[in-house]
């Protein structure tokens, strides 16, 4: 059956929640949002694009860091209103500079960062 983007259950904003998870390390990266148009470039290109809410303007994951997202797999949930990318990830996927947007852990009522953001020595 051919994928058709229209077929997917996009909220009032017409978007759709898009998790990015790291196809090797199976870590969840980060989450952002898609609308059809955004999805079909991701689809046409296998660079995950995404649909910048303050922006109202499309951005293409890494287009200024370098830290691309190349999408290998893309999985539709059951109710069809949210996607999967499973990525190929060229260095952080965090704008803090951390390998996943996920870094602060809540346990006992308490924050606990877990993740420190990659430092780079020249």
């Amino acid at each position: 059956m051919t994928f058709d983007p229209s077929n997917l259950v996009y909220n009032a904003a017409g978007l759709i929640p898009a998790i990015a998870q790291d196809s090797l390390s199976k870590d969840v990266l980060m989450m952002a949002w898609m609308n059809e148009a955004a999805l079909k470039k991701t689809l046409q290109t296998g660079q995950a694009t995404y649909w910048s809410r303050s922006r109202k303007a499309f951005w293409v994951k890494g287009e200024t860091s370098g830290h691309m997202q190349n999408v290998l797999d893309i999985r539709v949930d059951c109710d069809r209103d949210c996607i999967l990318l499973i990525v190929d990830q060229t260095g952080p996927a965090c704008h803090t500079n951390r390998m996943s947007c996920f870094y602060t852990s809540v346990c006992d009522g308490f924050e606990n960062e877990v993740m420190r953001p990659v430092t780079f020595s020249l």
